[in-house]
């Protein structure tokens, strides 16, 4: 059984075909970092137009190289939310009138369900109930995973997500968009402890994340410091350490407000090295263990859309041909997954 996988909500045009026996055969992705990094940001309608001419080749490069052809396609997954309301258009049209033309069904996906099961990606199946950390440019929640396909939100960002804080500040710094795997480069090279950036909302009991103030924090250091390159990189140090620290933080205290051992972290600053090897420690320390996917799997890509689609597609509902999509979607809204052996 194949399905294939598009992915569209953002600034990543991503396809992919997975294969429930041979797992995945095709993962293609373009990026518009270039696109948009002379405006500090995803502009969204250059964003949606980007994909109308992005997505079709891609599909037509994915079935050439798992030597599939449409008659070989049993089901197409598309991201449909949560995302920018134009891209995710484009990638459901695209998705619904393939499937509609191949007579087979098309599967809405909800894109943070995406980054939450992207760890499977690599036959790595993760252990149930369990937490996630899903920590993107747009997103930043804790999650309860109580079973596949059964979540329930602990806590969230009130305001800046975490990819979303580490851009800002690499904007402030000097640096390029998009700036936060340039912000850990810089910070490979500062000094620990100079500066000290306070852990936001540590303090207090609640799994909620806040880094609006972390932000202005920083921003004032930049401006009350000179801006040789050595203060620069202490500063970008000190920042990551912080938002770093405050992320494990929250995430040990959701694991034992649960009783769980286990912790996911997924979503683009999941690639962030430092996040990685500290979280790491403090879950080995805390008894438990850390699934993450891959570095190519961390960011927006269809890959993980294909791979949920195929679990939506044997253990959840049928859907038909409708197209949908959801600006906002909570994983607390999906339908629960039957999985059986």
């Amino acid at each position: 059984m194949r399905i294939l996988g598009i992915e569209t909500s953002c600034d990543e045009t991503g396809v992919a075909i997975y294969d429930d026996q041979k797992g995945l055969l095709a993962n293609q992705l373009y990026s518009q970092a270039k696109l948009h990094s002379s405006y500090g940001g995803v502009v969204p309608e250059l964003a949606s137009r980007d994909h109308i001419r992005k997505t079709i080749p891609l599909i037509k490069k994915a079935l050439k190289q798992s030597n599939s052809t449409s008659k070989d396609i049993d089901a197409i997954a598309y991201t449909a939310g949560p995302g920018l309301t134009g891209s995710l258009l484009v990638g459901a049209t695209i998705g619904s009138s393939l499937a509609f033309s191949w007579n087979i069904p098309a599967i809405p996906i909800n894109h943070m369900e995406g980054h939450l099961l992207s760890p499977i990606l690599e036959k790595n199946n993760i252990k149930v109930p369990c937490i996630a950390l899903l920590v993107s440019g747009g997103h930043t929640q804790l999650i309860h995973v109580m079973s596949i396909g059964q979540y329930k939100l602990l806590g969230e960002s009130l305001d800046d997500a975490a990819g979303e804080a580490f851009d800002k500040i690499a904007n402030l710094l000097g640096l390029d968009y998009p700036g936060g795997s340039a912000l850990s480069l810089m910070a490979k090279h500062g000094r620990a402890k100079r500066f000290i950036f306070p852990r936001p909302m540590t303090d207090r009991p609640g799994l909620d994340f806040s880094f609006s103030g972390l932000k202005t924090f920083v921003a004032n250091t930049i401006r009350n410091n000179n801006k040789d390159k050595q203060t620069l990189a202490d500063i970008a140090r000190a920042f990551e350490d912080a938002l770093v620290d405050t992320l494990i933080i929250k995430c040990i205290r959701a694991l034992k407000q649960t009783s769980a051992k286990n912790l996911i972290i997924a979503g683009g600053v999941s690639a962030n090295n430092t996040l990685r090897m500290k979280m790491l420690k403090s879950i080995t320390n805390f008894g438990g263990t850390l699934f993450y996917p891959k570095l190519e799997f961390c960011t927006d890509n269809g890959a993980m859309i294909a791979l949920v689609g195929m679990l939506r597609f044997k253990y959840g509902t049928k859907h038909n041909i409708e197209i949908t999509i959801k600006k906002y979607w909570s994983l607390e809204d999906l339908p629960p997954l039957i999985i059986t052996s």
